[in-house]
């Protein structure tokens, strides 16, 4: 077992990860080597929440215990989180109305062509990088041609 907590945001948040074996041999998952249960509590103005997430890892034991596996889970949303919150807001990817054909994929694209190429260049802020090359095409350009060479 490992526990988290953390506050911020106005909201604390309290992770509890348990990882089991016993239960492999009654599961027909393939290679699984860990059955994980994440229980999150949180407490924000006055209400408390508890969200249980369950996961089936891979993993040996040996290689990850459930610190490990808790770290993971939490990296991994922050992934997912910071990508998300970028087409989301930023680049308003829920409020797109395309819809039809193949020009939803098509926007997603280019989305992710953008960010890419923004997270390349190290920018820190992705909105501000896009006000900036919105207004400057020219820079844009030039900033392409060099990375093409």
């Amino acid at each position: 077992m490992a526990e988290s907590s953390d506050k911020g945001h106005g909201r604390r948040e309290h992770r509890r990860l348990t990882s089991s074996t016993t239960v492999n041999n009654h599961l027909n998952w393939p290679d699984v080597q860990q059955v994980c249960q994440l229980t999150r509590t949180t407490d924000r103005g006055g209400q408390r929440t508890t969200q249980v997430q369950y996961a089936v890892t891979s993993v040996p034991r040996a290689l990850a215990e459930a610190s490990q596996l808790l770290a993971w889970w939490r990296r991994h949303w922050h992934i997912e989180n910071r990508l998300h919150w970028v087409r989301d807001v930023t680049l308003g990817e829920d409020a797109c109305r395309v819809r039809t054909g193949s020009a939803p994929q098509n926007l997603s694209a280019v989305r992710n062509a953008a960010i890419n190429l923004l997270r390349l260049s190290r920018v820190d802020n992705v909105a501000a990088a896009l006000r900036e090359h919105a207004y400057k095409v020219d820079r844009l350009f030039a900033k392409l041609s060099r990375w093409n060479h």
